[in-house]
């Protein structure tokens, strides 16, 4: 891998506000012309930088409107029980993220749904029977302040 120089990380970081912009516009904010930048793009795009590009939905217009946490903790931690979960857990729909964390608990889990009933059903028929999962503890988000998933007002 190449370290990144300051050009890189423009592009980087234009790409993340507006992943639609021109090449020729991206380009000229910052400060190069169109086939460096382009060819830059490519790099980044071939050294796994640049993973794709995709479209921010907004959730709730969706009818998604319920965020819930679920620390997950499991009766298993061997790495045969982890990637059996992980691969579970890649499965499930609701589950926006799933992070392994290093606490009291094993995973952490951003669930969307569009209410706290379907949440629990979520929870009850699917959270809960992943493999090895002893317990869980939900935390409800009452507002979302900032999430990188979403634009920022």
């Amino acid at each position: 891998m190449v370290d990144l120089d300051r050009l890189d990380h423009a592009i980087l970081t234009e790409l993340q506000q507006n992943a639609r912009i021109t090449v020729t516009e991206l380009a000229s904010r910052v400060g190069l012309s169109k086939t460096p930048c382009q060819i830059r793009m490519k790099r980044l795009e071939e050294q796994g930088y640049i993973l794709g590009y995709t479209a921010l939905v907004d959730q709730t217009k969706l009818g998604l409107n319920h965020i819930a946490f679920a620390q997950v903790t499991l009766n298993d931690t061997s790495s045969k029980a982890l990637d059996a979960f992980n691969k579970a857990v890649r499965k499930i729909s609701a589950v926006e993220e799933c992070h392994m964390i290093a606490a009291n608990f094993d995973y952490q889990l951003k669930v969307r749904t569009r209410n706290m009933e379907e949440y629990r059903a979520v929870l009850g028929e699917q959270i809960s029977s992943l493999p090895h999962v002893l317990q869980t503890s939900t935390f409800v988000v009452m507002e979302s302040v900032r999430d990188a998933g979403h634009q920022a007002d």
